[in-house]
């Protein structure tokens, strides 16, 4: 497996290569379409002072010409008859049309630099051809000659070119190395959270990582630890959660089974047997309604996608929750106030929103000393439905607050577990609640308690 370092390697050797050869394309370019007639006008302006000072003084001719190949130039001069004279360093190419010397020969003047074909990958500049000179006629008594000329490159810039490759070197040179040093601020940081993240997959979420960049990285570094506390509350979660139910379980089955041993005893008087009979039916229907919460409670952490909605009323929901519960509110003598406008319309689905009223109520019901009372109150706000559901009993503890909504959590254990009731129903509405997209809230006080239910308004 490649490592990461290696891989930034690789990425530094290419983007150095791509971006070399797509800047000496661009600079190709631009010669090409604005330096070139530029540097040809600007030779042949040269040239003619070399064709001007020569017919002033034929004499020196050779003299001079060689002075001028010395100070950098390439100089071809010939009569076209096979007469041909070169001063400087050689051309690479001898390339020249007979045609051309025969023009320059007529007083025309050749632009062979203006004119050199453009190439991608070729920069007529450095290009010593004889086809990539300019031209101008050169009279000396009675005789014609052409003179071709172009700048010597290297002689000119002999020095400043090897100057400038040992500067690009030594910059790409040290670049790289700058760069993969300059890696390890970012790989390693890396590293660390692989192996943070092997240390999750082996149960581990005890982890320590240095957050304090304020980069991505230091993001992504913060998040893992949140995500790392996240899973440990999840898993810690989990256990209790299987925990409480292997309680819940085991409970009423070793309840079941004494019993059962018991009314096998054919000894056993009727009245007695009849009695751990009812015990034994009263566990069963304890187990009953776990495993229906529990399948309840599963099927709505799997997800809600295939969930029915329909658009109900939300009074007559309620009215429909306290006639199931009637003949308990007249046994405690409870009253029951209900403020809830018949305009208020919710969207949901209707079983299950059933079950929050049914819950809460139930709730309110079972933990209100008789003569005591309930107060219902909806009100609609922008896009929003809030209701209230408040009663007036002797509250809850504030420590209590935080954990109502958890599983198999009892505020009373004694009297809970006594009631025949799981532990499971305000965990269930507080997921019901989520799924339409709410929120619940709880606040008590000596003077009652208040859950407070928001649901968007469709």
């Amino acid at each position: 497996m490649r490592s990461l370092y290696f891989r930034v390697f690789l990425i530094t050797i290419a983007v150095i290569l791509v971006s070399a050869m797509l800047g000496f394309l661009l600079s190709n370019i631009y010669y090409h379409a604005k330096l070139k007639s530029f540097n040809d006008e600007k030779l042949v302006g040269i040239a003619t002072q070399m064709k001007q000072f020569v017919e002033q003084e034929p004499a020196t001719v050779e003299h001079y010409l060689n002075n001028a190949a010395a100070l950098g130039y390439e100089i071809y001069v010939t009569d076209g008859k096979g007469n041909d004279q070169f001063y400087g360093r050689e051309f690479r190419q001898k390339d020249l049309d007979k045609q051309a010397v025969d023009r320059v020969l007529s007083g025309e003047i050749y632009h062979g630099v203006a004119e050199f074909p453009s190439k991608p990958f070729i920069t007529g500049f450095f290009d010593n051809q004889l086809s990539n000179t300019v031209g101008v006629h050169l009279q000396m008594g009675n005789a014609s000659y052409a003179l071709f000329m172009r700048p010597d490159v290297i002689l000119q810039f002999g020095e400043l070119r090897i100057f400038f490759a040992l500067i690009g070197a030594f910059t790409v040179a040290i670049s790289i190395l700058l760069f993969i040093i300059s890696t390890r601020y970012l790989v390693n940081p890396i590293e660390r959270l692989s192996e943070a993240t092997k240390r999750i997959a082996q149960g581990n979420y005890n982890l320590k990582l240095s957050t304090t960049r304020r980069d991505e990285i230091g993001q992504l570094a913060q998040h893992f630890m949140t995500m790392s506390r996240e899973l440990e509350r999840v898993d810690q979660a989990r256990q209790q959660f299987v925990s409480n139910v292997s309680h819940e379980i085991q409970s009423p089955l070793t309840s079941i089974q004494g019993f059962a041993q018991l009314v096998a005893d054919r000894d056993l008087p009727e009245q007695e047997r009849e009695h751990y009979a009812s015990i034994i039916e009263e566990e069963s229907r304890h187990l009953s309604l776990l495993s229906k919460q529990l399948l309840l409670l599963s099927s709505l952490e799997q997800g809600h996608e295939d969930l029915t909605k329909v658009k109900f009323s939300l009074r007559d929901q309620f009215r429909q929750a306290v006639q199931v519960l009637q003949w308990q509110l007249e046994e405690k003598e409870l009253l029951l106030r209900i403020s809830v406008p018949e305009s208020i319309q919710l969207y949901g689905n209707e079983v299950l929103l059933m079950q929050v009223w049914m819950n809460l109520l139930g709730n309110a019901v079972n933990h209100l000393p008789q003569g005591r009372s309930i107060d219902i109150r909806a009100e609609q706000t922008n896009s929003q439905c809030v209701i209230h559901i408040r009663d007036t009993g002797d509250g809850i503890a504030a420590e209590h607050l935080p954990f109502l909504f958890d599983r198999f959590y009892r505020v009373d254990r004694a009297r809970e577990r006594s009631s025949g009731r799981t532990g499971l129903g305000l965990a269930i509405v507080q997921k019901i609640i989520r799924i339409h997209e709410g929120t619940i809230e709880v606040a008590s006080s000596a003077e009652g308690t208040v859950f407070t239910v928001t649901l968007p308004q469709m």
